[in-house]
């Protein structure tokens, strides 16, 4: 599985982004596709995610400013960030799980930038 996200770049404080993941590859049986960051000097932490199914979750430090949103025809997830805040600045990366007989792999795209300026 490859995954190519795109979308990020620098926004002032307030304003709106939205970043994309293509999945391309053996993208069958992906269960989850989703959206990590990792802020300077921090881990990496989930951001949010979304099942195959439709089902979404969500870090509590976005919730109400982030949706997450998945295109199966394209095989494609984005997430739609609104009111963006500085402390959401970071490299975000995009995640996918699949299931191969029974066993779970994880793959991520590169890193996208999103710098919130204040």
């Amino acid at each position: 599985v490859q995954l190519q996200a795109s979308g990020g770049g620098l926004v002032q404080t307030g304003g709106s982004l939205r970043l994309s993941c293509a999945a391309s590859g053996s993208i069958f049986n992906i269960v989850i596709m989703g959206w990590y960051r990792q802020r300077p000097g921090n881990q990496r932490e989930l951001v949010a995610i979304i099942t195959s199914g439709g089902s979404t979750n969500y870090a509590d430090s976005v919730k109400g400013r982030f949706t997450i949103s998945r295109d199966n025809a394209k095989n494609t997830v984005y997430l739609q960030m609104n009111s963006l805040k500085p402390e959401d600045t970071a490299v975000y990366y995009c995640n996918a799980d699949k299931v191969d007989f029974g066993v779970r792999y994880h793959y991520w795209g590169q890193g996208t930038l999103v710098t919130v300026s204040s």
